[in-house]
């Protein structure tokens, strides 16, 4: 029947369009600032296959992360759930005494209920979710897993961290040639070629490490940014050289999705796992701070989605919301209904031209190590034009009007006492909800 239906698609692939269900592709980006993408405003770095995207879609100008780092927020993409609710509210790392998070089993992934509706499903380049079973990407919804199961690369053409090659293809070690960015855009093409040869649709995260730290752009790229912009100085330089390397291999993975002859029945998506990192040079602007922070530079990411045909292209949405809501989205396109207890919400009626009305809370926390944190979390809230918010644990909390102060430059503590109160309220029920949930892998103790 497959096959009956993939050559009927060959024939007339517009008689299927609207019968087919969508393709997606989820690109994420690490470390990724909201300054760093030139459509959002003039910007010393350009990103022409980004702009473009966002040109032949929506693009959302009120999007943040569900976290200020890796883990909790790729936890919370993939389930659809706040982090601390499905047992990664900190950074999972290679290292167990320095790692504050747990993937819950049972938790289902997109993954998990894509396949309910037929589809095959891959991951594509940074994991970050766990090292060992049960949470290794093939365990938890995936059908194909091509990529780096570890926090963060010491080397973008070594790709080892702390001497360990957590390379992948499926549960097989491998070691690739060449620089990560490259790798994983190669890997994603001749992924849309293996599926253009099947009727079966497919969901892939192409989760890219870069921009992420170290800053490590191939020599030509440097070159090319020098002559363009040769007063920058040499941290932005090379950051900026990394991003339009993204960029261009980005433009390489549309392109080769369009030469596959799947472009029009594709849902793409992309945005980035929290704001950039200002110790490296990365811009966030016009948001406060960067990565790691509750102020918005630490939060706010690009975002955007395009399918041809089906979202009008040049459209824009100021609707603040937060990147696991691509979660029942992309259920709601593919004909699932999302379960009734998840925390995101879907973007469909935005994508249709329509409104989301239904007010709701904003939550974000992070759980780290160190001595500035000492494995306790911190916690924000953000509901309509109020923020509550705290940047590490032992911190005050902090109270801003977004509305009317978006660059959180006047703390309203004290001044607006029945605010506080409410937010407040609801900020410890979320902390007692997500507290249901361990964090560590359990541990046998032998009597």
């Amino acid at each position: 029947m497959r096959l009956l239906a993939f050559g009927l698609l060959a024939l007339c692939p517009s008689l299927f369009a609207a019968a087919l269900p969508p393709n997606f592709l989820l690109i994420f980006t690490d470390d990724h600032g909201y300054g760093d993408v030139s459509t959002y405003h003039k910007s010393d770095v350009q990103t022409p296959n980004l702009d473009r995207l966002a040109a032949e879609g929506m693009l959302f100008t009120n999007m943040r992360a569900n976290c200020t780092v890796c883990s909790p927020s790729r936890a919370a993409l993939l389930t659809g759930r706040y982090p601390d609710r499905v047992g990664v509210p900190g950074v999972i790392r290679t290292r167990p005494e320095d790692s504050w998070g747990y993937l819950a089993p049972g938790i289902p992934t997109i993954g998990n209920e894509l396949k309910k509706a037929g589809y095959h499903t891959a991951v594509i380049g940074k994991w970050h979710l766990g090292l060992e079973s049960p949470n290794t990407p093939n365990e938890r919804g995936f059908d194909l897993f091509h990529g780096f199961l570890g926090d963060m690369m010491d080397s973008y053409t070594t790709h080892l961290r702390q001497g360990h090659n957590y390379m992948r293809r499926n549960t097989e070690e491998i070691d690739p040639k060449g620089h990560a960015t490259d790798i994983f855009a190669g890997w994603a093409a001749d992924y849309f070629k293996e599926r253009a040869q099947e009727a079966k649709p497919f969901f892939l995260y192409l989760a890219f490490n870069a921009p992420h730290f170290p800053i490590e752009p191939p020599e030509e790229w440097i070159a090319k940014v020098r002559q363009r912009a040769p007063q920058l100085e040499e941290k932005r330089l090379l950051n900026v050289a990394l991003i339009e390397h993204l960029d261009d291999r980005i433009g390489q993975v549309l392109a080769a999705l369009k030469e596959a002859g799947l472009e029009e029945n594709t849902v793409v998506a992309f945005s980035a796992d929290n704001g950039g990192s200002l110790p490296h040079a990365q811009n966030n602007d016009p948001w406060r701070d960067g990565k790691t922070s509750h102020y918005d530079g630490g939060l706010r990411v690009p975002f955007m989605l395009r399918w041809p045909g089906h979202i009008k292209a040049g459209s824009r949405s100021d609707y603040s919301g937060l990147n696991f809501d691509l979660f029942p989205t992309f259920l709601e396109l593919a004909g699932l209904k999302p379960a009734a207890d998840i925390d995101a919400v879907s973007l469909v009626p935005l994508l249709n031209g329509g409104t989301l009305d239904k007010p709701r809370d904003l939550y974000f926390v992070r759980r780290e190590g160190g001595p500035q944190h000492n494995g306790k979390s911190y916690e924000a809230l953000i509901r309509g034009d109020w923020k509550l918010m705290q940047n590490d644990p032992y911190g005050p909390l902090e109270l801003y009007n977004l509305k009317n102060d978006p660059q959180e430059k006047n703390n309203l503590m004290g001044k607006a006492p029945k605010v506080f109160k409410e937010l407040s309220e609801a900020l410890r029920r979320h902390v007692q909800i997500g507290g249901a949930t361990p964090w560590q892998k359990p541990v046998q103790i032998t009597p």
